[in-house]
């Protein structure tokens, strides 16, 4: 059977767990603060800057379209990296303080996929060091064969790249994995690469086109507590190991 599941891959960021609105916005305005500018990203707006893939691009994006004029006092490329740096630091911190939490299902569809000899992998633009903060808090390292993240790859989503670098570290095809993303970057991205993919929408991505997708709900779900169809056939409560590999042999 060619469609047979034997891999999920798994974006982070509004993916894994909802870090956009509560971790990353609010750790950006703390590094701003620790760097002594005075802009702060409201919730409406960070939204607005979620169009662009990568912390280090949404701050040169902010700058270019915000801020032309604006001059630090060292190279903009250096002050662009050591921002983001701050960031990540505030970042891990909310993280290992709790303020960070996974989505519905989930963990509970991860521990099941390793049950069922199911390869499990990360495909991210986030920072390497954040997506291992994030599994080491909840999950562990050691679950995913491989980690995709923003700065190992040429081009972010929603270029393809991150997840064709996945393909390859773990020598699966297209037909035999599985896709779970949050937003249109990264469903076009992991459509461009061959893959069928699952939208779980968050506030932020809630009204974009995701008519690519295989199937688009409102999280994974809990057997008590289920999920709502967005878009897609799809007749149960909760998404579970066997209706994954129904939806992929469709």
């Amino acid at each position: 059977m060619t469609n047979q599941l034997q891999g999920l891959i798994f974006d982070v960021d509004g993916t894994l767990a909802n870090t956009e609105k509560d971790g990353h916005r609010v750790a950006f305005n703390q590094a701003f603060a620790e760097a002594g500018l005075d802009w702060n990203w409201s919730v409406e707006f960070y939204g607005q800057l979620l169009t662009v893939s990568g912390g280090k691009e949404r701050i040169e994006f902010y700058l270019s379209q915000y801020l032309p004029d604006f001059k630090p006092t060292q190279d903009m490329t250096d002050f662009v990296v050591h921002l983001h740096q701050l960031k990540n630091k505030y970042y891990q911190a909310l993280l290992r303080q709790g303020a960070i939490k996974l989505r519905s299902g989930t963990k509970r569809i991860i521990e099941s996929a390793r049950q069922n000899g199911i390869s499990l992998a990360i495909a991210t633009t986030s920072s390497l060091p954040n997506v291992i903060a994030l599994l080491e808090k909840y999950l562990d390292l050691d679950w995913f064969e491989t980690i995709g993240a923003g700065d190992m790859v040429a081009a972010k989503k929603p270029a393809p790249d991150v997840y064709n670098y996945v393909m390859e570290q773990i020598s699966l095809p297209a037909q035999n994995l599985l896709v779970f993303e949050d937003s249109d970057n990264g469903l076009e991205a992991a459509t461009k690469a061959g893959l069928k993919t699952i939208v779980t929408v968050n506030n932020y991505t809630k009204h974009q086109d995701f008519s690519q997708a295989a199937l688009v709900v409102s999280d994974l779900g809990e057997p008590n507590s289920p999920c709502q169809v967005i878009q897609g056939d799809f007749q149960a409560s909760y998404l579970d190991i066997v209706n994954l590999r129904s939806i992929l042999s469709t």
